[in-house]
């Protein structure tokens, strides 16, 4: 019997700002997992054609405005078609001229602290994302604060013990992954994935291999892409 096709993503991880050293070893570590077919890009004009065979869209670390405008309409009518998205670290730190795009990813990037040690929180153990996580996980990472919570409309999966760290300015309610519905689609984020080690952690791998499956459906009878955009 022939071996079920694999979803495939687009991952795109341009960068018009600051560049995340990672991003090789995030890619490399998507393809590792050996679920999707990834294809990688930093063309702008790949969200000029249609995007229905992709699964999901994930944007790694992308910075800036990294769009064009009719790119934009095209990722909107994909994820409002029913495509999956999901935004790992930096992916907050992207298109701040784009109203729609702070709406889809739930919030966007304010200030990090020093790269340290950490502990995360998990808040939801009932999701792809987090089931394998302890209830307290041991983390480096840069601890993202962002401009308001993505409560109440995400479901925040984890959230950073300020305790923990220095230098955190969101308070105890300070999420860090969540996920939520944006019309027909499925979006989820992490701000975890700063550093290059970060994508040799089995346990972080897991977390994007559930995020990134939840968005696109994976095992849960949801047909993949968005249809025709």
């Amino acid at each position: 019997m022939a071996a079920p096709a694999r979803s495939a993503l687009l991952v795109y991880t341009r960068t018009t700002d600051y560049r995340h050293e990672s991003i090789p070893a995030g890619v490399a570590a998507l393809r590792d997992l050996g679920v999707f077919d990834v294809e990688a890009t930093e063309d702008p004009a790949v969200f000029e054609r249609p995007l229905g065979r992709y699964a999901a869209v994930v944007f790694l670390s992308t910075s800036g405005e990294v769009l064009t405008p009719a790119g934009r309409e095209r990722l909107a009518a994909y994820v409002e078609g029913g495509g999956g998205f999901a935004g790992v670290h930096a992916a907050a730190c992207t298109e701040y001229d784009w109203p729609y795009y702070g709406e889809l990813l739930g919030a966007r990037f304010d200030r990090h602290p020093a790269l340290q040690p950490g502990r995360v929180v998990v808040e939801d153990h009932g999701h792809p994302a987090t089931r394998h996580l302890p209830a307290v996980w041991e983390f480096t990472d840069e601890w993202y604060d962002f401009r308001t919570s993505p409560r109440p409309a995400a479901r925040v999966l984890l959230r950073a013990d300020e305790s923990s760290y220095e230098g955190g300015g969101m308070g105890p309610d300070h999420p860090l992954a969540w996920c939520r519905d944006q019309g027909a689609g499925r979006v989820f984020y992490t701000a975890l994935g700063h550093a290059a080690d970060a994508y040799g952690d089995p346990a972080f791998l897991a977390h994007l291999r559930g995020g990134i499956g939840w968005t696109a459906g994976a095992g849960e009878g949801v047909s993949p892409g968005g249809g025709p955009p």
